[in-house]
């Protein structure tokens, strides 16, 4: 369980360093652009701590993803 969490932190940490580090021009992005960076970020995490490993990090963010931007509009 403590595995879950640590890798859970880790891609939490690691999405959102590439998000803003990736995104110069934060300010200049739309709303659901960013509702989009945020649930992929939420989503992998998620999926990564209830699916574990690849498969479940990378689902949960691309679910996150769309359900951010939706959320967003």
């Amino acid at each position: 369980m403590k595995s879950n969490l640590r890798m859970a932190a880790l891609v939490i940490a690691a999405s959102a360093g590439l998000a803003a580090g990736g995104c110069s021009t934060w300010d200049n992005m739309s709303r659901a652009d960013k509702g989009t960076v945020g649930g992929a970020v939420v989503g992998g995490a998620v999926g990564n701590a209830a699916g574990g490993g690849v498969l479940g990090t990378v689902g949960g963010a691309a679910v996150g993803g769309v359900v951010g931007r939706e959320v967003a509009k």
